[in-house]
């Protein structure tokens, strides 16, 4: 893992280009100053002072990003988030949303830390404090009683350096969350995150929101009675889930599809979060003590996980029918937005409290989610790297010269099956290659026991 020569070369290497799925035989990839210089056939004589990583029968896709991640769980885990962060990079994953904390210092310092060179992780793309209502449901959030509180809350983001806003919906009010909207669209912010069960979503997409965090708030537009249910969660006679299960029972194709429309003609991107219902859904009957992975995970971060597990062991005959139909029902979802052209994210949710839903891994467990879902490997590929630099306008690898040189080189085609992503032969961020040797090496040292 020495630091790499001013210039490499990737050779005689199959590169797939994710954004039509062409795959270009026996290429070179010239690298220097972390930027991908050039894509050409593989000369016959190279030069002595390049180094050579021998592509043979290997595919060359961007670095994977996870769009939906969290760092968190107050000072007493900092060290535990931070001991994740080579999780990722050892899984290629080498781009990650942190979608709000309360560890942002620390985030902030990690962020330059891994831009430096000093720490192997991935780059980090973070909201910072999620904004929130009256007496916050997370630690760390800016609790927000008004829409005359908005603009103030903005400016403490803004002073910090967030990337993003992300909105959480405890306590708001539907008031303070369009506000929140409005305000970001006004100073050129994204907000994406949760949204209040007592504003319409119409309302959220005509004021200029940018993104959906699951899928729960998307069966808003689905319903044929999302206004009445608005008015019951508005007036105290229903709470989350029950909204949750009457936006479920009212759902109506046609205006689902109207909707999907909608969605897609507004540029509002989805991440439906899928791997983490997968495994909470089952939670009561699938035992997680034997993980492998459980090694990677500090003792401190996996009591965190106890939370959900209890809550999991607790839920009636109902309660578990229930989760499993809406874990299908999401999967059907996700295919009908895909093809209403919705811009999908690829967001595995891993974090403290998020139970065996580990860092790196679960970001390949999400892209076999949506194959399973009705994508292709190439589409479950794209709602990755490709939507998550479309969605943070960023210059990702497309092949460009002068693209970030973030690539993985996978042993076996990833268009052929999607769970290909795991056959990793080497992860290259920033121009700095990492051999097979390498990942194992940093997945060696990040054991806990």
């Amino acid at each position: 893992m020495d630091k790499p020569r001013e210039e490499i070369r990737i050779t005689n290497a199959n590169v797939i280009d994710i954004r039509n799925g062409n795959i270009m035989t026996a290429m070179d990839i010239l690298i220097a100053d972390g930027k991908i210089l050039a894509l050409e056939k593989s000369p016959k004589i190279y030069s002595d002072n390049v180094e050579l990583i021998d592509g043979s029968r290997k595919y060359v896709i961007p670095g994977l990003w996870d769009l939906h991640i969290h760092l968190r769980g107050g000072d007493s885990l900092i060290s535990a988030n931070r001991s994740l962060l080579p999780l990722y990079l050892a899984h290629g994953v080498t781009t990650v949303r942190d979608a709000g904390g309360d560890l942002t210092p620390s985030i902030m310092k990690w962020r330059e830390a891994v831009r430096s060179g000093e720490i192997a992780g991935p780059y980090i793309f973070t909201s910072g404090p999620k904004l929130d209502g009256p007496d916050p449901t997370w630690e760390g959030s800016i609790e927000i009683n008004s829409p005359e509180e908005v603009a103030a809350a903005v400016d403490s983001l803004e002073s910090i350096g967030v990337d993003y806003v992300k909105t959480y919906d405890s306590r708001m009010s539907g008031d303070v969350y369009l506000s929140i909207i409005q305000e970001t669209q006004k100073r050129g912010l994204k907000v994406t995150g949760h949204m209040p069960m007592t504003v319409s979503i119409d309302e959220a997409i005509d004021a200029g929101l940018d993104g959906i965090d699951h899928l729960y708030y998307v069966l808003k537009g689905t319903s044929s009675r999302e206004e009445e249910i608005n008015q019951a969660v508005i007036s105290g006679e229903m709470g989350f889930w029950g909204a949750v299960r009457e936006l479920l029972d009212s759902y109506e194709e046609e205006i689902a599809t109207e909707f999907y429309k909608k969605l897609a003609e507004n540029n509002v991107a989805v991440v439906p979060t899928l791997h983490i219902d997968d495994v909470l859904s089952y939670l009561h009957e699938e035992d997680h003590s034997g993980d492998e992975f459980l090694k990677y995970i500090p003792d401190e971060l996996e009591a965190t996980y106890q939370r959900r597990l209890r809550s999991a062991l607790r839920r009636n005959e109902a309660s578990i029918e229930f989760e499993e139909q809406m874990n299908l029902f999401f999967k059907d979802m996700v295919n009908d937005m895909y093809e209403a052209g919705v811009l999908l994210l690829a967001g595995s949710d891993a974090g403290a409290y998020n139970s065996f839903v580990y860092p790196g891994l679960s970001l390949h467990k999400e892209l076999e989610a949506f194959q399973t879902s009705g994508l292709t490997p190439l589409q479950a590929l794209q709602t990755s790297s490709l939507n998550g630099a479309t969605f943070l306008e960023e210059n990702a690898v497309f092949w460009r010269a002068s693209s970030e040189a973030d690539l993985i080189l996978l042993n076996e085609n990833p268009l052929d099956d999607v769970a290909n992503t795991t056959s990793i032969f080497g992860v290259m961020q920033d121009g700095k290659y990492y051999s097979r040797e390498d990942l194992d090496a940093i997945l060696e040292a990040a054991i806990t026991d």
